[in-house]
């Protein structure tokens, strides 16, 4: 098992768990988000709703957690690769995290400027952002939408990223966010 903190060469279980509590909980996001518009009106629907923006402040809430974590624990460095290639994977990293900020904030506005009460789980009352706004209300959710849009193809980017460092330079990228694959084998060079 992975130890707690974060080494220079491998992901602590902390920020492991973390990063697969979050990926999940954006997975059923997504998949709700797309889904809950067409569902009859009536008490289910705002049920789905008031899930799915609870899992969306707790996205914020780890997102906050993580960050703080990283900043504490550090991170394990970067394999050997291009000064583009580690200048990409660093503005990627900060992009996810704008994004997993940027997103529940985008919700949590909208929500607000539509007037609508907001609980966490329906245990603890999160205020408002915003007063009832009709124009503030419809920027925020076309900002939720957009922003959606982008943080998938920022992580599609980065799933690419993971799985070419795994199975093209074969590095220990992948594997140290994923702790039961085992390190990819070094590539042979060709003989002579």
């Amino acid at each position: 098992m992975a130890p707690l903190r974060n080494s220079t060469e491998r992901w602590g279980w902390l920020s492991i768990t973390l990063h697969w509590v979050t990926v999940l909980l954006i997975v059923v996001l997504v998949i709700v988000g797309l889904n809950m518009d067409d569902l009859p009106n009536g008490p289910r629907k705002i049920q789905v709703y008031a899930l799915h923006k609870s899992t969306g402040l707790t996205v914020l809430l780890l997102t906050a957690l993580r960050l703080g974590w990283r900043l504490y624990a550090g991170a394990p460095k970067l394999p050997p690769m291009a000064a583009w290639q580690r200048w990409a994977a660093h503005a990627s990293h900060v992009g996810l995290y704008a994004l997993l900020f940027a997103m529940p904030l985008s919700g949590w506005l909208y929500n607000s400027a539509s007037g609508f009460p907001l609980k966490w789980f329906g245990l603890v009352r999160v205020p408002a952002l915003a007063a009832y706004d009709p124009w503030l209300k419809h920027l925020a959710e076309d900002l939720h939408e957009g922003l959606a849009k982008v943080l998938l193809a920022v992580v599609a980017v980065h799933v690419l990223a993971a799985l070419q460092h795994h199975f093209f330079h074969r590095d220990a990228t992948l594997s140290r966010m994923l702790p039961l694959l085992r390190p990819p084998s070094p590539k042979v060079p060709p003989s002579p």
